[in-house]
């Protein structure tokens, strides 16, 4: 067994910032409908909030991407094989991956986070349930390509892409995270990885939004712990007591929006300059895209994966879906 302490591959400046996150919430500032990445939401603090989301009662997506994880194992290591290189994008929940990892008896774990902290926590723990797994953490914006350790470079790979992440992005960006997982992967060598990815489904206006807006108000905090990230991490000054947290389903978009709303006018600024909010003006946070079986095929086919099988849960919420990596061409 060999647990590294991982690879940083995160670009920060002289002070310790992230050089991505202040770009990119500086930039999102400055729009006429002001806006941030999701993946921002996801610090430590925010690691460790979307965990207790993951146990809301409202919160259906992990126990039925669980329930299928769980009834599903077999398939999993008939279709996957064993010996594969598993290649998690994002750190690993503790009841969804070691389900996965038990099934298909892997050569290697790779996690892929860009919060390095609670990644190494991650991969600690799922090395104490393996012992006997090769775990190499990568500290990085998985949203990119990234070079993976060299212990895995001629492995056959599994990408994991768990918990309807990529409802998180619009069209376009999902599918350059898909065609960057490809490359991740190493697409084009004698065998094709594979991605095994969740994508939750189209459902109950009311039981989505209950799904993003708790009664004990988890989710709240989650969202507004952003706003405390920007002030921790970059001079901020917004103030968080003239925000709140907003869920509302978007049919024409078939996903749910999360927004931080002024509920006052505020002035503040943020790594040096000004920003004005007026009340009732929202930051939009989060997307999270509900899919049908055409739009999750489309998606991944054109982000350069070929579904090979589809899992559901009993009751039909979510899906699992295993796909391979297809061949770059330019004709149809």
């Amino acid at each position: 067994m060999s647990t590294e302490q991982g690879i940083a591959l995160v670009d920060r400046d002289e002070d310790g910032v992230d050089r991505a996150f202040r770009e990119d919430v500086l930039a999102g500032l400055h729009q006429r409908q002001k806006a941030i990445p999701a993946r921002w939401l996801y610090d430590d603090a925010g690691s460790q909030l979307f965990e207790d989301i993951t146990e809301l009662e409202e919160y259906y997506p992990t126990r039925a991407e669980t329930e299928i994880l769980e009834a599903r194992g077999q398939q999993f290591a008939e279709l996957i094989g064993k010996g594969r290189a598993v290649v998690e994008f994002g750190s690993g929940s503790s009841v969804k991956t070691p389900l996965l990892l038990r099934a298909i008896e892997p050569a290697a774990y790779v996690p892929l986070d860009i919060s390095g902290d609670f990644l190494r926590m991650s991969a600690a723990a799922l090395a104490e349930k393996f012992p006997a797994l090769n775990v190499y953490p990568v500290e990085a914006d998985f949203m990119r390509q990234v070079e993976l350790p060299s212990e895995v470079f001629g492995a056959k790979k599994l990408g994991f892409f768990p918990g309807s992440t990529i409802g998180n992005m619009v069209a376009r960006t999902a599918v350059d995270l898909l065609r960057s997982m490809r490359a991740t992967l190493g697409a084009g060598r004698d065998e094709m990885p594979l991605l095994l990815i969740g994508m939750d489904l189209v459902k109950d206006r009311q039981v989505l939004e209950a799904a993003y807006d708790d009664a004990r108000g988890v989710t709240g905090e989650f969202n507004l712990n952003l706003a405390r990230r920007i002030n921790r991490e970059l001079g901020g000054n917004i103030p968080v007591d003239a925000l709140r947290h907003l869920a509302r389903w978007n049919d024409d978009f078939a996903r749910i929006e999360m927004h931080l709303q002024a509920v006052r006018d505020i002035a503040f600024t943020v790594a040096g300059e000004s920003f004005t909010m007026s009340e009732g003006e929202t930051i939009h946070t989060e997307n999270s895209h509900k899919f049908t079986r055409r739009s999750a095929n489309m998606l991944l086919l054109a982000g350069g994966w070929a579904p090979k099988k589809r899992w559901t849960d009993e009751q039909g919420r979510f899906s699992l879906i295993l796909a391979e990596a297809t061949e770059k061409r330019d004709a149809p």
